[in-house]
């Protein structure tokens, strides 16, 4: 197990060139950012500590966050004539999108209408409420148009965390695994701290992402501290990330 009282050093510390695949920047679509100010103001917070590489990944979700390909790219250019005017030609940013696992989501899928990340992963998510009920046919269907799965925060599924079999059983199945860095501070909860230290410790996290969607999380995420055992096992955890997109 992790010991909490080992020597802690910020997270932040080791985030120089990392690149966010999973965050809420773009400005106007959903949840995240509400005007290309708020997505220049997190850029801009971002930078403080090295990071300026960016996959942008607003939500698709039937009828709560109904984006296209065509919205996420128009607020992408949008953004990026932005960072033109304000001379920030050191940031890069790309769209993907966060896709939740509903009763839309297969046909998005079959009608070419979802946004994935890099060229071969798509980044999707359920309820914190509860399974989605078609999540092992979407998988499965996910695979079969050639794409790889990977789950959002899967540490934040608190249904999940007194079934820790089932994760496995996900690993199994072929799903990658993306934890939120602001899931090992408490900021989510004790809990989701816990499960992300654990699957942290089982080895089951493939890549980390931010999933910031305002300057008050931006700024949760400067205070994050953690132990070195965390950081031994974090930093080949963000480099793979690093490599991979």
């Amino acid at each position: 197990m992790f010991h909490f009282f080992s020597r802690k050093t910020f997270l932040i510390d080791y985030l120089e060139g990392f690149i966010d695949i999973h965050n809420h920047i773009l400005p106007g679509i959903d949840d995240g950012a509400k005007t290309v100010e708020d997505a220049i103001e997190l850029i801009n917070a971002f930078s403080q500590f090295g990071v300026k590489n960016f996959i942008a990944t607003p939500h698709i979700m039937h009828n709560y966050y109904s984006n296209t390909p065509e919205t996420i790219d128009n607020s992408l250019i949008l953004l990026k004539n932005e960072l033109l005017k304000n001379g920030m030609k050191d940031v890069s940013i790309q769209a993907s999108a966060e896709h939740m696992i509903d009763d839309n989501f297969e046909s998005l899928l079959d009608n070419g209408e979802v946004v994935p990340l890099g060229n071969n992963y798509l980044l999707i998510e359920m309820s914190y409420l509860q399974a989605s009920i078609n999540f092992d046919e979407a998988i499965q269907k996910i695979a079969r148009h050639t794409y790889f799965p990977i789950l959002a925060h899967p540490e934040r599924y608190l249904y999940l965390h007194g079934n820790f079999k089932r994760h496995k059983e996900y690993k199994n199945q072929g799903l990658h695994y993306q934890l939120n860095l602001l899931s090992l501070s408490k900021y989510y909860g004790k809990e989701v701290q816990q499960m992300a230290f654990k699957l942290l410790e089982e080895g089951m996290i493939n890549f980390v992402g931010s999933d910031i969607h305002n300057i008050s999380q931006l700024n949760c995420l400067k205070e994050v501290q953690l132990s070195t055992k965390i950081t031994d096992v974090l930093q080949p955890i963000i480099q793979r990330t690093n490599m991979s997109f």
